[in-house]
């Protein structure tokens, strides 16, 4: 069987995976001049590699793990201590910290009890609120707990949150921060749901809340050995290519797709296959799907759904930012400082890290200092205004984090702006994402926004490309392996 994929981010290359292991033909076409989509990455004129968003990697993400080790990029991940940090103004840190004797859900009520983050009644709410909620019935029984959780749709967090006892300082100063971290918007906006699934996977596994990061960029450790693997079958990767539209006929539920418009630099070339899959995002699948399909209710709600924006900072120093303790060390060649992921809910960004310290292969320079890249969020106050003054805003904000860093230069930065990122995961649009499978027979789904348990994440891509591989090969008898919440039907 021979498979045309619309679009080269993580999606579709957990598909292609699939399906060259299965034996079948792939073909690719990317229109980005690099594979990877949003967790893409790309090197400017002076060397600089670029990115689209902070890339932290939870040890509950099964089925990314799963192909991280089937093409040999899983050492490529660094483990970061088990602490989740949080920097407020002026440099006071709270943590979550879950290093303890035993495991879960023990080392969660620890982390809680004993953070500095919340004060000592915002603890007890808190508790009062997750107790209550289907992450308790969910640590005997994980399937009732997630058959609870996806009722909460319907509800944002903080409004959940709330009636269940919770108290608004503890959506201020630790959810938001960690709900903007996510899904780039906050507790007010985001779907109950979206936030008890992580807590479920987080509470039921040890380590599940515990994060890597890359060991360098996700060009050359995360997309690239996919991309070596899959060519390595035998499939196509092509960029640069733009599908312009695509060809069918018939009608309604009797339509065919019989080919694909694709841009190859003026010209234009059809390509055919015996099965099309769309693994695009939100906006990219808007634009593609032909208006004649939105008679179709499964096509027309994908225009129900929308993207949110993003603004992603880099921004070099002369010094080690996070090194607050030691003047000395702040400013030594010797890489110093907090090497993890960071959250703050005293910043317009949520999570931040330095990344010389935390995937150094790319991002440390001999002689240089931090290399702080920081994720805006929501990006909408930041869309239109210059790069100078988005990168002056995050080092003023980074200052009030940490005062030391004062006497510290910036002495380069890029800004990234993306206008359509995530999507947007509020209250009731759960009813409106895709199934993998479509009414049209040789017409596949994949993307993260489409039906799949996780949130619009690397391991929610993951999880809806294995998904839609697993469609496209089901009339054929072959199956495909998902780990953790991939689900072969939605029906």
């Amino acid at each position: 069987m021979r498979v045309a994929i619309v679009g080269a981010g993580l999606a579709g290359l957990a598909a292609a995976v699939e399906l060259v292991d299965a034996g079948h033909e792939v073909e690719m076409f990317e229109s980005r001049p690099f594979v990877g989509g949003k967790v893409g990455s790309w090197v400017d004129a002076e060397g600089n590699h670029i990115e689209m968003g902070l890339h932290v990697f939870f040890n509950n993400y099964y089925n990314l793990f799963a192909l991280l080790k089937k093409v040999g990029a899983y050492d490529n991940l660094l483990p970061k201590e088990h602490v989740h940090t949080f920097i407020n103004r002026g440099g006071e840190i709270g943590t979550l910290d879950f290093r303890f004797l035993v495991g879960a859900p023990f080392h969660g009520l620890k982390a809680f009890f004993t953070t500095g983050q919340l004060t000592v009644l915002d603890k007890l709410q808190n508790a009062l609120a997750l107790g209550t909620s289907p992450i308790v019935p969910g640590l005997i029984n994980y399937e009732v707990a997630m058959k609870l959780i996806r009722k909460l749709d319907n509800i944002s967090f903080a409004d959940w949150f709330r009636s269940h006892g919770g108290s608004q300082n503890s959506l201020k100063r630790m959810w938001d921060p960690i709900a903007l971290a996510l899904g780039f918007i906050d507790t007010e906006e985001i779907s109950a749901r979206c936030m008890l699934t992580i807590f479920m996977m987080f509470a039921a596994k040890t380590e599940a809340s515990r994060l890597n990061m890359l060991a360098g960029s996700p060009g050359e450790y995360l997309s690239k050995p996919i991309v070596d693997y899959i060519t390595a079958k035998g499939a196509k990767i092509h960029t640069r290519r733009q599908t312009r539209r695509i060809l069918f006929e018939g009608e309604g539920r009797n339509t065919k797709v019989t080919g694909l418009a694709i841009a190859d630099g003026a010209e234009e070339e059809i390509v055919t296959a015996d099965a099309y899959l769309a693994a695009c995002d939100v906006p990219g699948i808007q634009r593609l799907l032909p208006q004649e399909w939105r008679s179709m209710a499964e096509f027309d709600n994908i225009y129900k759904l929308e993207a949110v924006p993003v603004v992603t900072v880099q921004l070099r120093f002369n010094g080690w930012v996070t090194e607050m303790q030691d003047d000395s060390k702040r400013k030594q060649a010797i890489a110093a400082g907090i090497d993890n992921l960071l959250y703050s809910a005293d910043a317009d960004f949520s999570c931040f890290s330095d990344l010389a310290l935390s995937s150094p292969k790319d991002y440390y320079r001999e002689g240089q200092g931090s290399l702080m890249q920081v994720v805006l969020t929501p990006g909408d106050p930041f869309i239109k205004m210059s790069n100078e003054d988005i990168a002056q805003h995050a080092l003023k904000q980074l200052h009030d984090l940490f005062p030391s860093s004062r006497d510290l230069e910036m002495t380069w930065f890029s800004v990234v702006k993306l206008a359509q990122s995530l999507y947007r995961e509020k209250p009731d649009m759960d009813p409106y994402r895709p199934n993998q499978k479509t009414p049209i027979a040789n017409f596949f789904l994949a993307g993260s926004y489409t039906q799949q348990d996780y949130i619009d994440s690397m391991e929610g891509a993951t999880i809806s490309g294995k998904q839609a591989a697993a469609v496209i090969l089901e009339p054929l008898g072959q199956k495909v392996e998902g780990k953790g919440l991939f689900r072969y039907s939605y029906a």
